[in-house]
C-alpha cells in the first residue's frame, strides 16, 4: 500500500479466520497447534490493519456454531481465549487497542465472561484501532437476541420493529456496518458472521489457510477494496 495515499481505506474490516485446523493437520501436528499459530498472526494483522488506517477490525473468533467440534478442541480454544485476553493487555496497552466484544456472553463460561469484561474496562479509554472480538458469537442469535432486547423494553405491547430499531439494539450499534469482509481458507460463505451488518459489505477471498495469511495479503485485500464503487443498490 505504500505509495498509495489516495486509496480508499476500509474503515471497518471484518475477519473470518478459517483454516487454523487444516493447516496443523497438513504439517503432523494437533489442530491445537494451528490455532495458537493462527493466534500469532492475529496480532500481526491486527498492527497491520492500525497501520493501514483500518478504525475497526471484527475478528470472528469463536461462533455459535464451534460448540459442535470435539470437546477437546473446544477446551483448548477456550483456555486459548482466556489466556490471550489477560495475558495480551501489554500488547493493547502498547498499541492504544480498545476490545469489545460480540456474541452471547450468557453462553460462555463466566471465567471468560470475567477476562471479557475486565479487557473491555481496561482499554475502554484506548484511542486507536478498535478491536470487535466476535466470541460466542452467530448472526441469526445476534439478531434474535436484539429482538428480544426490543420487546423486553415494553410491557405487553409490542413496539414497533424497524431496521433502525434492529440496529440500534445489536450487540455493537456503537461500530459502524464492516465495509469489506475478508475469508481464508479457500471457503465462499459468510458461516453466520455479522449478517444484518454485512448487507453491503465488499467481500474478499483468499486460498491461504489463516496462520499463513501475511500483512501483504491485507494490504492486497485494501487495495483491491480501493478500486472498487459501492452503491449501495444505487446508480451512479
Amino acid at each position: 500500500m505504500e505509495g498509495k495515499a489516495d486509496m480508499q481505506v476500509p474503515v471497518h474490516v471484518g475477519i473470518i479466520m478459517d483454516g487454523n485446523g487444516r493447516w496443523a493437520q497438513a504439517r503432523g501436528m494437533p489442530r491445537s497447534e494451528g490455532h495458537r499459530e493462527g493466534l500469532e498472526v492475529a496480532k500481526s494483522i491486527v498492527l497491520a490493519a492500525e497501520r493501514f488506517g483500518v478504525r475497526y477490525l471484527s475478528l470472528y473468533v469463536f461462533s455459535t456454531e464451534n460448540w459442535r467440534r470435539a470437546a477437546d478442541e473446544v477446551g483448548f480454544l477456550m483456555g486459548l481465549i482466556k489466556r490471550h485476553l489477560r495475558g495480551e493487555f501489554a500488547f493493547y496497552h502498547d498499541n492504544g487497542i480498545r476490545i469489545v466484544h460480540s456474541g452471547d456472553p450468557a453462553g460462555l463460561p463466566p471465567d471468560i465472561v470475567s477476562e471479557i469484561r475486565f479487557i473491555e474496562a481496561e482499554t475502554a479509554g484506548f484511542e486507536g484501532l478498535t478491536l470487535n472480538m466476535a466470541i460466542n458469537y452467530g448472526g441469526r442469535d445476534e439478531i434474535v437476541r436484539a429482538l428480544r432486547r426490543i420487546t423486553s423494553r415494553y410491557d405487553g405491547v409490542l413496539p414497533p420493529i424497524d431496521e433502525e430499531a434492529i440496529a440500534a439494539s445489536l450487540d455493537r450499534p456503537d461500530l459502524p456496518d464492516p465495509d469489506l469482509i475478508i475469508r481464508t481458507g479457500g471457503e465462499y460463505r459468510l458461516s453466520n458472521f455479522l449478517l444484518w451488518e454485512a448487507a453491503y459489505s465488499e467481500f474478499w477471498f483468499s486460498e491461504k489457510l489463516w496462520p499463513d495469511f501475511t500483512e501483504q495479503d491485507l494490504a492486497s485485500a485494501i487495495d483491491d477494496y480501493g478500486q472498487r464503487e459501492r452503491r449501495f443498490g444505487g446508480i451512479r
